[in-house]
């Protein structure tokens, strides 16, 4: 189950309500997002949610012609603006798919990569989708999850307390949790973190093991 699937107008103009949202500091903030995940000309990538396309767009200018993107989402919207943005780009593909069934993909990925889905699902359909991207990463290979920062929204300031307000129920669940301990316990270790948004925000990265 997924609370964070956007349709209609919001999913036309996706983008402008992110840069509205945040004060027009989007833009900037993924770019960064993106610069620090290192990617290598080469890499294979593969993105859960991959919404409008934009991130794949960013992505795709660290890559090679040997390297690769592949984005997943339910909406056919999404999909629609995804694949117009990124035309002419041979190595950036779409496919309609949920992410919180087992996946058809294994060992054939060097990233995978989501941005703001993790914490619209139930905590047992996030659990399958640390095991898809655990079954999709090669050896060695990086999770990379952009998301809200943990903390407890009833104990930070009145603005962050709005925005939980705001979001989704299933937020402030997702918030609450350890997500280092739980992505460990499905075998996945090398934590590092980025911190935005004065910390309210990270890229929480974390790698399979090599072998």
């Amino acid at each position: 189950m997924s609370m964070v699937e956007v349709t209609g107008f919001e999913a036309r103009h996706y983008d402008m309500l992110m840069n509205l949202i945040t004060g027009g500091t989007y833009p900037r903030f993924i770019r960064r997002v993106v610069r620090e995940m290192s990617i290598c000309p080469d890499d294979d990538i593969l993105i859960l949610g991959s919404g409008t396309g934009r991130n794949a767009c960013l992505m795709r200018r660290y890559l090679s012609t040997e390297g690769s993107i592949l984005g997943l989402d339910i909406g056919d919207e999404m999909l629609t603006q995804a694949r117009r943005r990124c035309r002419g780009r041979s190595n950036v593909a779409f496919e309609k798919l949920r992410i919180d069934e087992p996946f058809p993909y294994s060992e054939a990925f060097d990233k995978v990569f989501m941005a703001f889905v993790m914490h619209g699902f139930l905590q047992e359909d996030r659990e399958q989708i640390i095991e898809n991207a655990l079954r999709a990463l090669r050896p060695g290979g990086e999770f990379l999850i952009l998301d809200y920062a943990e903390c407890e929204p009833t104990e930070s300031s009145w603005l962050v307390r709005k925005v939980f307000q705001m979001e989704c129920p299933l937020a402030t669940d997702f918030v609450r949790r350890d997500f280092q301990r739980i992505l460990r316990a499905h075998g996945f270790g090398r934590f590092e973190v980025h911190f935005y948004y004065l910390g309210h925000v990270r890229l929480l990265s974390a790698c399979r093991p090599p072998t």
